[in-house]
């Protein structure tokens, strides 16, 4: 096998995953950079896109479906890890445990979209959207704070 040998067909299946891996976060990291939180427009994408890849790469390196499931498992670990940085405490207040299961959000979105499950992916950035924006509304007629 050559270095630099390139299977063109799969290069270019590839970038149709992580290009669905990129757009599908993109409503919910715009809500969340509109209301200046920790994560935003980069964040969101980058979560997905990567999530993406290892699947991608689970899957195409390891045929047995016990490794792919412990790469899975890791995905989802490390994706918590990140979130749980945006997650911050102050003396009693705590703030962005939202923007946290919204990271973990678009990692499923990722891992859904490396394993070509594009319903999923989609119907859970819709929903994650969707949530942000009911909920908001349902905490502003509520008089709760952000």
């Amino acid at each position: 096998m050559e270095i630099l040998e390139l299977n063109v067909e799969q290069l270019y299946t590839h970038l149709i995953q992580l290009g669905v891996a990129f757009i599908l976060p993109l409503l919910t990291a715009w809500d969340r950079e509109t209301k200046t939180r920790s994560a935003g427009l980069r964040t969101f994408p980058l979560v997905s896109m990567a999530a993406c890849s290892f699947t991608i790469l689970a899957m195409s390196m390891f045929p047995d479906p016990g490794a792919q499931s412990k790469i899975i498992a890791g995905i989802v670990t490390g994706i918590g890890f990140i979130g749980g940085g945006a997650i911050l405490k102050d003396k009693s207040n705590v703030s962005g445990t939202s923007t946290a299961a919204a990271i973990w959000s678009t990692g499923a979105v990722g891992i859904a979209t490396g394993l070509w499950r594009l319903e999923i992916a989609i119907a859970l950035s819709v929903m994650t959207f969707v949530t942000f924006k009911l909920a908001g509304k349902v905490k502003e007629g509520v008089g709760i704070d952000d």
